[in-house]
């Protein structure tokens, strides 16, 4: 069911407002995203429910293109590059997209496409791990619910301690350390 030229006008615009918000840090509320982007707050609720359910939208371009990147990754030869890759991946998603970041860290999703993108991420992510501890590039004691923690870890870290350097070298740099300490020993 396609939308009418004006409720398809007024959903990019709360997404865009939604959009502006996260990036600059403000907290996404639906009341404060309808006066911003100058549409009903009824609007608002028509389109997106919940506050979660504006930011699972945002999050979605970002969420497919890192389970197009794990798909790649699957293919690939060099089992470890491909897990360190996709969690190099993962944490340049989150810096470079603050949706990103409560996206990945919901334990439960609003949006159907949502929970569908982070189930196909988990099980690519997964099969990428089960490779990487058969190849011998990761210790065997490492599991799938390690990795959120570790990952959360890594870019809490980088957040709190910004630093003078560049956020991007400094997380990579950081997830150097993480995966120095999941390799076998």
């Amino acid at each position: 069911m396609t939308m009418r030229k004006d409720a398809a006008r007024n959903w990019q615009l709360i997404v865009d407002t939604g959009r502006r918000f996260v990036d600059e840090g403000i907290p996404v509320q639906l009341n404060e995203v309808a006066r911003a982007a100058s549409v009903g707050v009824a609007t608002v609720y028509r389109h997106f429910p919940t506050p979660e359910a504006l930011l699972e939208t945002i999050a979605t371009p970002s969420l497919e293109a890192l389970v197009a990147h794990a798909e790649r990754a699957v293919t690939e030869d060099d089992a470890g590059a491909a897990f360190a890759g996709l969690l190099i991946a993962t944490l340049d998603a989150q810096l470079d997209d603050a949706s990103m970041q409560p996206a990945l860290a919901a334990g439960t999703y609003v949006l159907p496409r949502t929970a569908e993108l982070r189930d196909r991420l988990d099980t690519l992510t997964g099969r990428l791990l089960d490779r990487a501890r058969a190849a011998g590039r990761v210790r065997p004691d490492v599991t799938d619910a390690d990795l959120l923690p570790l990952m959360c870890g890594v870019i809490f870290a980088v957040r709190v301690h910004p630093g003078a350097e560049d956020r991007r070298a400094v997380t990579h740099r950081y997830l150097d350390v993480m995966l120095t300490g999941l390799r076998r020993p």
